[in-house]
């Protein structure tokens, strides 16, 4: 999930459990508001009763209301305990529409009310007074108020949404930016990363942050390459000289078998520091981009060449080698193109054991060499980093590395899969 759009979960969440628990608060505070202004209303009349008994000593006469009723029972003296209550009210009255309800009222509807339980002495009788009152305008207006409520939270949720959606997208565009750039960022690449407009002090500080950073690297990847190719270049001498001073001195005298053994072993690593420094020159070229000739050739040609090439050591190590080729025509450097071949083919018979199988298949979209080996997966991360080799190979751990870079000039994505004890290598064609 995205950075933006889990911000705006986690606050759209913690927003609405807010408002959950404010609403519920604020309702039970409104409700609480109005049942203590029915209280008072409630007393009022209590009231009322009072100073009408004081004054003319006796009870008053009841008259019902659409929204009060009291009612005096006579009940033993010292029995009632003044209360507020919730109770019911009982609506007698038939054909009337409440103003709020706008709805006929039928006899004995019973609604919710407030009430309250006094007592008084009049002449010597002792009196329970009930007087309820309907809570049908209270409801309605705490449903009012939550109404008005709601729509407010309702409004102010789809206003932070639709806000922070329009403007995070805004204040994250620089970073947006800056990762895209990432993505395009190549150390073989001469375009440097531009520094990014923007106000925020966070965004400005990583795209200076990463711009000297990126900077730091190409230098050093140029020191690199540099003190490669010349290191390649000046050992280009030397190993030349080694090279005649030993043919010269194998064709000068006979030698014991021990002394022939020191020879043979110092051609061999003489021979094997020749291919390296090669692969090397030749890795330095291909980065730098040095080999073009580009032109129009077809892939199934040269691959037929490469594996006929190649026949002699099939036999020799018994590889039964089977070939499903279609036409694929590339706009490629044919000397480029060889090398990715023969270094594939190349690892395929090195890695492959004695009477295995090499199969390989050529489509529109992608080239496939399967080999048989060693039942393990290779490390993908490893095989293609410079001088990675298993230890029993004699190679100089630089041909996955040079046909990955190859593979890179030619917009070809090279990957490794182990599947039914086939080590299989995919070039596909991005063009």
């Amino acid at each position: 999930m995205k950075l933006l759009a889990k911000y705006n979960l986690v606050n759209l969440v913690t927003t609405i459990i807010v408002m959950l628990i404010t609403g519920i608060i604020y309702y039970q505070a409104i409700s609480l508001i109005l049942t203590k202004q029915l209280d008072k209303d409630l007393a009022v009349e209590e009231n009322e009763i009072f100073e009408y008994v004081g004054l003319n000593h006796q009870l008053p006469q009841v008259f019902e209301s659409n929204d009060q009723q009291i009612t005096f029972t006579e009940a033993k003296p010292g029995s009632i305990t003044r209360q507020f209550i919730n109770t019911v009210y009982r609506n007698k009255k038939e054909g009337e529409e409440h103003p709020k309800k706008r709805r006929h009222r039928h006899e004995d509807e019973y609604e919710s009310g407030r009430g309250l339980i006094s007592s008084i002495t009049v002449g010597g009788a002792y009196y329970k007074i009930q007087i309820v009152e309907s809570k049908v305008e209270t409801e309605d207006l705490i449903q009012i108020i939550f109404a008005i409520t709601a729509g407010v939270i309702l409004l102010l949720l789809i206003t932070l949404f639709v806000t922070n959606r329009l403007l995070l997208n805004r204040l994250w565009q620089p970073f947006y930016n800056l990762l895209k750039e990432l993505r395009l960022f190549s150390l073989a690449d001469s375009k440097d990363i531009p520094l990014i407009s923007t106000t925020i002090d966070e965004f400005k500080e990583l795209n200076q942050a990463i711009v000297s950073m990126s900077a730091r690297v190409k230098s050093d990847y140029k020191d690199l390459k540099t003190f490669t190719e010349n290191a390649s270049h000046e050992l280009l001498t030397p190993i030349a000289v080694i090279n005649s001073k030993l043919d010269t001195l194998i064709q000068t005298d006979n030698f014991n078998p021990q002394q022939s053994k020191l020879l043979n072993d110092l051609y061999s690593a003489v021979s094997r520091l020749t291919r390296l420094n090669q692969s090397l020159l030749l890795l330095v070229k291909i980065e730098n981009r040095l080999l073009e000739g580009s032109q129009l050739i077809n892939l199934r040609e040269s691959i037929q060449e490469m594996v006929t090439q190649f026949e002699e050591i099939f036999q020799d190590k018994e590889l039964k080698i089977t070939c499903e080729l279609n036409d694929k025509e590339l706009q490629a450097s044919p000397y480029l193109v060889d090398i990715l071949l023969n270094n594939l083919l190349s690892n395929a018979i090195r890695h492959n054991y004695k009477g295995g199988e090499i199969n390989i298949k050529l489509t529109g979209e992608q080239l496939l060499i399967q080999n048989t080996g060693e039942n393990s997966v290779l490390q993908q991360d490893q095989i293609f980093t410079r001088f990675h080799k298993s230890s029993s190979s004699e190679g100089s751990g630089l041909g996955l590395t040079i046909s990955r870079q190859i593979c890179e000039n030619l917009n070809f994505t090279l990957n490794y899969t182990f599947e039914r004890r086939y080590h299989t290598f995919i070039v596909k064609f991005n063009n």
